[in-house]
């Protein structure tokens, strides 16, 4: 019987991007509606790597269930790095993924800036209920672009250019944007890790609960 692997995550896409990038491991992967009795861990934290652990050691402890969760956002440079870890709140609640982008845009001219770097990161944790974790960041660079494109994706992708493309995310297939994105990245890491975990010969004190 294979092991459950719990993707604490509510947000339909990335739950949906999170699942393809762990399809062919050897775990039935369950998302949190599989555990309705646990309480909603609260991203609380400074940077990426904070809310990530926060999150997959809260969930893990909760539900008893090896645990991965991530926290990613978008750096712009020409605004000091925001959103940050604050892109999913963004101009506050209530906002739609088209309100936050069109927001972002709109604070880039108000600045006057010429400038449109900027970055995506992720960072993915994986959590016993013990306490036990460890954690994997990825980051893609790019730029911003002056108006949305693409129906692909969701959050920011309709605005970010990866660096060495003229498409943003949102103009690209999923897996096509699964093989060179910052949660991609970070998930190529916690893959080879949690194939370890599952592997026959890994060490008694690494092995699954």
């Amino acid at each position: 019987m294979k092991r459950t692997l719990l993707i604490a995550t509510g947000n339909p896409g990335k739950l949906a991007s999170l699942r393809r990038l762990l399809e062919d491991l050897p775990l039935r992967l369950a998302g949190l509606d599989a555990v309705p009795h646990v309480r909603t861990v609260a991203e609380t934290g400074a940077t990426f790597e904070r809310n990530a652990v926060l999150k997959a050691c809260g969930y893990a402890q909760q539900s008893g269930l090896l645990t991965l969760a991530d926290d990613s956002g978008l750096e712009v440079k020409a605004l000091g790095g925001a959103p940050g870890v604050y892109s999913a709140r963004y101009g506050g609640p209530g906002l739609r993924d088209a309100d936050r982008c069109a927001l972002l845009l709109r604070h880039l001219r108000a600045i006057g800036s010429r400038e449109r770097e900027a970055q995506f990161v992720c960072v993915v944790a994986v959590a016993w209920p013990d306490g036990r974790r460890r954690a994997f960041r990825g980051v893609c660079a790019g730029r911003i672009a002056y108006a949305a494109r693409g129906t692909h994706g969701f959050g920011y992708d309709p605005i970010f250019v990866p660096a060495g493309s003229d498409r943003t995310y949102a103009e690209v297939e999923a897996r096509a944007k699964d093989r060179v994105s910052h949660r991609a990245q970070a998930m190529q890491a916690a893959r080879r890790f949690l194939l370890a975990l599952v592997s026959p010969d890994s060490s008694p004190e690494r092995r699954l609960p």
